[in-house]
């Protein structure tokens, strides 16, 4: 499947994953310990519907500025950011815990195969260049993972303003 085709399946399937982890995750949440703090269904899903948000956005962005573009490198940065997410913490948490660890089947069925046949296609085509992939690849991990607490922060307060 080439680049053009295949960015699409990525929103997709950050949507599937994000989706599971919405409906399960905040009660596992409860019982991770170290692996996750608990944190409330309507934190946990606004913070997942705005990394679904992101993922549409940046490959939108990418469809339309094309190959080299800070659309393509922030949406391939994105992809290698979910393909670590598979390892940590979805797959490592499962194993160490001894217990599943909602995502964990999307981001093996899902996340894995769309995001390395991406990445994969993304360099065979030319849409991305190592030394410049490897900037925005490090860059985006960072602020995505940094995000998260904001995101979860923001929830909570949305929370706490409506219950009000």
């Amino acid at each position: 499947m080439s680049f053009i085709e295949g960015r699409w399946l990525f929103p997709v399937a950050v949507t599937l994953h994000n989706l599971e982890e919405a409906i399960w995750l905040p009660a596992w949440s409860n019982h991770a310990g170290k692996w996750h703090r608990p944190v409330s269904p309507f934190a946990f899903r606004f913070a997942a519907a705005v990394f679904t948000a992101m993922a549409f956005t940046v490959t939108i962005w990418s469809a339309l500025a094309g190959p080299e573009s800070a659309g393509t490198y922030l949406l391939t940065g994105f992809a290698l950011a979910m393909l670590l997410n598979v390892l940590a913490p979805h797959l490592l948490a499962s194993v160490v815990m001894r217990r599943y660890m909602p995502g964990l089947g999307t981001a093996i069925a899902l996340n894995l195969p769309v995001t390395v046949m991406l990445l994969r296609s993304a360099f065979a085509e030319g849409y991305v260049r190592f030394p410049v992939f490897a900037c925005y690849g490090v860059i985006v991990c960072v602020a995505l993972l940094a995000s998260i607490p904001v995101l979860l922060a923001i929830g909570e307060k949305l929370t706490n303003r409506s219950a009000a």
